[in-house]
């Protein structure tokens, strides 16, 4: 007699397609390039469990001329876009739409890229839906010999679509809407039921079946609860394989024994798994920074990020008479940083010593009777050569204050010196190397914006943020120096305040370390800056007032965004 594995109902799967909203988009625009084109033509359809909930379709001004060859193609015309709303009137009905939603389009790069830099330009946030690219599924569900091409117009007329697709952005969209039912309908024996499922077949582009491995331990998962926080996966030892977040411990962990979970590292470890502890917190972001501190913990061997957790480098001026600039892992006063590798502290190092006079060689100079040879860059005049005795240490002083003072916030003049100098080059045709010293501005003036942000956040004794948590409630946190010392909720009809001074009574004692982070990790810092400033958070209490250096990278940010556009626009590197 032979036995089966019970099939699991759709709620365990995770997400049941039949719940899903795909909201269905397509854009005409001036070009193919985002960072450089404009939208000339959105077209959205919405639909869930094969219904059609809504549409969208309107001409958008580009602010630009429309290419003859793209008014050709699409049949859109400077004059039929004469009267046509500008971007910014078009976009926020969009975003409504996308948020809960599941954004598909075909070859869904294309509009995604088009979509996120409309929210950068008009300074709206992405709201990050799971997106859906029909022409991955596609590719992912029919074999090549059946459908060769998976353009829109071949799959339309290989499965009969009643829309045929005409380059017009809600025709398209509604050609596309039929192009996903009919996918929709062959992934059910590949074993998809499920959104997770969906979105990892088309991330693997090829079907999958749940191993042995993955049905046997299906079990692990009953006992999770249906809350947000953080999972451990351990094996027969105890040892910590791997540790996750989610916003639904349940779904996500019960995800990892079903057919969408396809990649061979983690089938690999759920092979080893014996049980999954779980730690529910207050609201995602303590489930982050617990997610950071125990990977720091464990370093679990699943856990890509686990090899160096908590490492950061910063670029720290010498302890000696002539100090020069160097890559460190432990700070010290007048560092800069932090920087996620080796690398980006060293370029960012290249790029400070372009800013402050400090010398270049790494040769130690004693402080009395030097003597060794001036190096060229003395004979170019970039250097006063204190190695050979030519400049004292108190002459080389003010080069070593003028970094504490870019550093510090204190003085921004080196960063405007550097601003000088590409307007000069610019303005004597010598067009590259004002590139050059523009690139290397920009990365360092985002270095001083980091730095500046989250040693002031880690300096704080005490801050309290409140954010709404979508149902009417809020979610609370309580930071001091720069870590997470207490994390709750005021649900909907609960007074706030009773519960915020609750979770500041017991919130951890945080004692402050040497250094420019006060002693927290710069992950965690960076996590907690980036809650407590965006996402609609109020704060509520800050001990001392929270403020940010006046002539720090912060001024810059603005400066350096314009500087990544024009990079991307001559076909550079992002600096």
């Amino acid at each position: 007699m032979t036995t089966c594995s019970p099939q699991l109902t759709f709620d365990e799967l995770g997400t049941p397609l039949r719940d899903v909203t795909f909201c269905v988009v397509d854009l005409e625009t001036t070009g193919g390039s985002h960072r450089t084109d404009a939208i000339t033509e959105v077209g959205l359809v919405a639909v869930r469990g094969g219904e059609r909930l809504a549409e969208l379709s309107t001409l958008v001004a580009p602010g630009t001329p429309v290419p003859p060859d793209v008014s050709r193609l699409t049949g859109i015309t400077d004059a039929m876009l004469a009267g046509a709303p500008p971007l910014g009137a078009v976009l926020p009905g969009v975003l409504d739409r996308l948020r809960g939603a599941v954004l598909v389009a075909h070859n869904a790069p294309f509009d995604t890229g088009f979509l996120r830099a409309a929210c950068r330009r008009q300074e709206r946030p992405w709201p990050s839906p799971p997106v859906l690219c029909t022409a991955r599924l596609a590719r992912a569900v029919l074999p090549r010999s059946e459908c060769p091409s998976v353009g829109l117009g071949a799959l339309a007329a290989h499965f009969g679509c009643a829309t045929t697709p005409d380059h017009r952005a809600l025709t398209d969209a509604r050609a596309t809407v039929e192009v996903l039912h009919h996918l929709l309908e062959r992934i059910g024996n590949l074993g998809v039921q499920s959104l997770e499922e969906l979105l990892q077949l088309v991330r693997d582009r090829a079907p999958h079946r749940p191993t042995t491995a993955q049905r046997r331990r299906r079990h692990l998962a009953n006992d999770v609860p249906s809350a947000p926080g953080v999972y451990l996966f351990r094996d027969a030892r105890g040892e910590v394989l791997y540790v996750g977040t989610s916003g639904d411990l349940h779904r996500r962990v019960r995800s990892y024994f079903t057919a969408g979970e396809r990649r061979r590292r983690v089938r690999d470890m759920v092979a080893q798994a014996e049980r999954v502890d779980t730690v529910v917190c207050a609201h995602a972001l303590e489930a982050s920074v617990r997610e950071l501190r125990l990977i720091a913990a464990h370093r679990p061997r699943y856990n890509r990020r686990s090899r160096n957790p908590g490492r950061a480098w910063w670029v720290v001026p010498t302890a000696e008479a002539f100090p020069r600039l160097s890559v460190v892992t432990t700070p010290r006063p007048g560092a800069l940083g932090p920087f996620g590798s080796r690398r980006a502290a060293t370029d960012a190092l290249d790029a400070a010593l372009d800013a402050v006079p400090l010398r270049r060689c790494t040769i130690r100079i004693p402080s009395r009777t030097p003597t060794a040879t001036p190096c060229a860059l003395h004979e170019l005049g970039r250097c006063a050569a204190p190695c050979a005795g030519l400049q004292s240490a108190e002459e080389y002083r003010p080069a070593v204050e003028s970094w504490c003072d870019l550093v510090s916030g204190r003085d921004d003049t080196p960063l405007r010196a550097l601003a000088a100098e590409i307007e000069a080059r610019s303005a004597d045709g010598r067009y590259e190397a004002a590139g050059r010293v523009r690139d290397r501005l920009a990365h360092l003036a985002a270095g001083l914006d980091r730095a500046g942000t989250l040693a002031a956040l880690a300096g704080l004794d005490e801050v309290v943020g409140a954010r709404p948590d979508g149902a009417g409630g809020w979610e609370i946190a309580v930071v001091r120096h720069g870590r997470l010392a207490a994390a709750g909720n005021a649900p909907r009809g609960v007074r706030p305040m009773p519960e915020i001074e609750s979770l500041r009574s017991s919130a951890q004692t945080v004692l402050p370390e040497p250094g420019p982070l006060r002693g927290a990790h710069a992950e965690e810092v960076r996590l907690l800056h980036r809650w407590l400033t965006g996402g609609g958070t109020r704060l509520v209490r800050s001990d001392p007032p929270w403020a940010e250096p006046a002539h720090g990278g912060g001024r810059w940010r603005s400066w350096v965004e314009r500087a990544r556009d024009a990079a991307h626009r001559t076909g550079e590197a992002e600096p």
